[in-house]
């Protein structure tokens, strides 16, 4: 009968492979391990480059542990900051959408945040799709699967309040320069932005106006060298946009904001400043 893994032998092996964190990676394997004997199996996993997400199984974000799945976006804790901006700009949303939903985080996050509200997610790849639906379906929520827009069910047209869209970034030619836990492990169709890392998302701009409700938001986070052609794509769109900026995250989301009603009145970006208002840098 072999013995199981000591904590102090956990941490050596993690610190041999190089992760920074080896203490607390270790804590988080052996709480996760369901047997003693799944503890050197998921060790030799970390150790060789798998996510640690992927490893344990979940992710944690804005306190909820999301579940991961192998060939599947893991969420960022700097998309916190994205949510958070959602639910300021829209804290009465009624219909919510999650486009590029990996996992089902956002949704799931912003569904916390908005008991009661109508929620909808969606992925053109299908390992997300069933990764998001165990995320979001126990909050109310159904999952989509296709090509953006096209996947949601025509009866949102005009009616969505928040529509998030966490739209692969990184531009074609740096996909090389990525971490190798990212571009060994997770799906190239949630990181291959396109020639500029923007294709996607110009995309979701253009076809935002249509789904969203009168005074209704759409957000995607980009990167603070591509914020200023996303800001254009927005405004082009013809969308109210200001960007928001989180430095302790290394976060950048725009935000725009469709026309109100005739007659409705608009309160402005929620504690936002002039320079964020008008969609400046």
């Amino acid at each position: 009968m072999s013995v199981p893994p000591s904590r102090d032998s956990v941490v050596a092996a993690l610190r041999a492979a190089g992760c920074v964190f080896a203490e607390d990676e270790a804590e988080l394997i052996l709480a996760a391990a369901q047997a003693p004997r799944d503890i050197a199996p998921m060790v030799e996993r970390r150790a060789a480059g798998l996510p640690l997400e992927l490893v344990v199984g979940w992710a944690e974000f804005r306190g909820r542990r999301i579940t991961v799945e192998p060939g599947v976006f893991v969420p960022r804790r700097r998309t916190e900051f994205l949510v958070e901006q959602a639910l300021a700009q829209a804290p009465g949303a009624a219909v919510v959408v999650d486009l590029c939903c990996g996992s089902g985080a956002v949704g799931a996050a912003l569904a916390a945040g908005l008991p009661g509200a109508e929620l909808h997610a969606a992925d053109i790849d299908p390992a997300a799709v069933r990764c998001a639906r165990g995320n979001v379906t126990a909050l109310g929520g159904r999952v989509h699967r296709g090509d953006l827009f096209g996947a949601l069910p025509g009866e949102l047209r005009s009616r969505v309040d928040i529509l998030a869209a966490n739209v692969p970034y990184v531009p074609t030619d740096e996909m090389g320069l990525l971490p190798p836990e990212a571009r060994d492990h997770e799906p190239r169709v949630a990181l291959d932005g396109g020639a500029d890392g923007l294709d996607v998302l110009r995309r979701v701009a253009a076809g935002a106006p249509g789904w969203l409700a009168p005074g209704g938001c759409v957000l995607v986070e980009t990167s603070s060298r591509q914020a200023p052609a996303a800001v254009e794509a927005f405004t082009g769109a013809g969308l109210r946009t200001r960007l928001a900026v989180c430095g302790e995250r290394y976060a950048h989301v725009v935000i725009g904001v469709a026309a109100q009603a005739p007659g409705a009145h608009d309160p402005g970006p929620p504690g936002g400043s002039r320079r964020e208002a008008d969609g400046l840098l």
